[in-house]
């Protein structure tokens, strides 16, 4: 999937930082899905306030349907904006942005269809899909990259 003729915006934010208590690396074992879903709640919550930092207003987080879930939706300016957050610790097994393929973009564009139909003030509103891949600056940095495809799909 190519995602360069789309609007990107690439940052790092020193100001973003989890603490190795929070990381994936003080315990990779799949055993422990809660602390991993922990962690993933910790990057949403920082994609959050960094996008809000870019101008996004909050509108909610985590909508779940049975098609699908939404990790972030947001307001910027007259859209209502559907956000899927990726966070990947390294590159070995692609980049976050990679990751949103077809499959995922299809349940996305079910679960705003959902949510549209749930909230009636939305519904006239224009809206657009963006994904936010998170990345350290190193394997071992604290400081988040972030990379904020607009209108990805």
């Amino acid at each position: 999937m190519k995602w360069n003729n789309r609007s990107k915006n690439n940052e790092t934010s020193p100001s973003s930082k989890h603490s190795p208590s929070n990381s994936r690396a003080s315990n990779n074992s799949p055993a422990n899905n809660n602390q991993a879903g922990n962690f993933g709640a910790i990057i949403e919550q920082k994609a959050c306030h960094w996008l809000q930092q870019q101008g996004l207003e909050y509108i909610e987080k985590n909508y779940h349907c049975r098609a699908g879930e939404i990790d972030l939706i947001m307001q910027q300016q007259q859209y209502l904006v559907f956000i899927e957050v990726r966070y990947r610790k390294h590159n070995r097994y692609g980049d976050g942005l990679e990751s949103v393929d077809w499959r995922k973009q299809q349940k996305l564009n079910k679960a705003a269809k959902h949510f549209l139909q749930q909230r009636n003030r939305y519904q006239s509103w224009p809206c657009r899909f963006d994904v936010l891949a998170v990345r350290p600056i190193t394997e071992n940095s604290a400081t988040l990259h972030w990379t904020w495809i607009k209108n990805a799909f």
